[in-house]
């Protein structure tokens, strides 16, 4: 695991050059950037707020060092009010930075400490529930704690504002994250595709089954997959992910027996189901770009998609797969199944592999290289 460090008042390293990253919180695309990052300029000190056990696999495997701030009174706090207090008062070893690479929602909040060098932001997403998505998240509290949610987002807003108002670049992964952030915060970037490490996905066979690799969030809508598979007991689903809506949509699919649940797997496990699916089908909402897409093209393997977000810049309508309206329903899946299966075969297996380079890692470095630097 991670060594933390504590970082105080003139502990600033002299031309020192840092990356900065929430939290690692699971084995996710995010954290994967990071480390894609890590790897490719070595001179830059990986620091996040904190490490946690469901990262483990992804950092064993990794060869960077990945420093942490957590320590003291603070780690008793709730994990997003912790990864704010982390960057924004202890991240003093900025102070002489030469250069830093912020990511993610709160590393930016430590910007206010570094007093000189370069400012680069690489920016995922904005943080939706403060934004796109306030007033779904809003109504999901109790009324009796909209009023304090409300207040922390006024705040967080502002403070997430200004810390991007420092940034000498700003960097984004995604046309679709893009013009989000010009949307809601007046910030316009430059666009570089995340890093897909397609070398790991190869074409192992069509063993049939369609498979799901989406987390089981509400947003994700792997319900609406489920329960379009229930209606098609000749077709088979494998859910190749885990999230806290397992158990209710393994109730959505009891008595469907073409429907596997699998729980998380190693990635050694999702290369081979992805290998030897039929097609992948990912239904996000409004996803900021969506990797699990573009490893299923590598596979020579084509998606079902959502024509919404990420999606219209990785999978090409009746070329790499098929993307149906939005919002997706049950039927409009069944009738995509229904299509892809007239469009399977070599030429369509070939253009998802062609189409998965565009977006491979040596893209992201030799982008990034032009960027941060050599």
């Amino acid at each position: 695991m991670a060594d933390p460090i504590v970082c105080k008042h003139g502990d600033g390293l002299k031309n020192a050059s840092f990356l900065l990253y929430d939290f690692m919180q699971v084995a996710g695309g995010a954290e994967r950037v990071t480390l894609t990052l890590a790897e490719a300029f070595p001179s830059l000190q990986v620091v996040v707020s904190r490490c946690y056990p469901q990262a483990r696999p992804l950092l064993d495997g990794s060869p960077v060092r990945v420093r942490e701030l957590r320590g003291g009174w603070s780690s008793c706090l709730p994990r997003i009010l912790e990864s704010m207090w982390c960057f924004r008062f202890r991240s003093h070893c900025l102070q002489q930075a030469q250069q830093v690479v912020y990511s993610g929602f709160y590393a930016p909040l430590a910007v206010h400490q570094q007093r000189g060098g370069q400012r680069i932001y690489y920016c995922h997403t904005v943080p939706r529930y403060a934004y796109d998505l306030y007033e779904s998240t809003l109504a999901g509290f109790p009324l009796v704690l909209r009023p304090l949610y409300a207040v922390f987002v006024w705040w967080f807003r502002r403070q997430y504002e200004a810390a991007v108002a420092r940034m000498d670049r700003i960097v984004v992964n995604s046309e679709n994250v893009r013009m989000r952030l010009k949307r809601y915060t007046g910030f316009d970037a430059e666009v570089v595709y995340p890093p897909v490490a397609t070398r790991h996905f190869r074409p192992l066979g069509d063993e049939g089954f369609y498979l799901s690799t989406a987390r089981l969030v509400p947003n994700k809508r792997v319900d609406v997959i489920v329960r379009a598979f229930a209606r098609m007991p000749g077709r088979r689903l494998v859910v190749l992910s885990g999230g806290p809506e397992l158990e209710r949509l393994k109730a959505l699919a009891v008595g469907a027996s073409n429907i596997v649940f699998t729980g998380w797997q190693t990635d050694e496990q999702v290369y081979r189901w992805v290998g030897q699916a039929r097609a992948v089908i990912y239904l996000p909402v409004d996803e900021d770009f969506g990797m699990s897409p573009v490893e299923a093209m590598a596979a020579g393997k084509p998606v079902i998609g959502v024509a919404q977000g990420g999606l219209l810049e990785t999978v090409v309508d009746g070329e790499t797969g098929v993307l149906i309206a939005d919002p997706p329903t049950p039927q409009a899946i069944g009738d995509a199944v229904d299509r892809l299966e007239g469009l399977l075969g070599d030429a369509m297996s070939a253009a998802c592999m062609a189409r998965a380079q565009r977006f491979d890692e040596s893209r992201f470095v030799q982008a990034m290289r032009a960027i941060v630097g050599a």
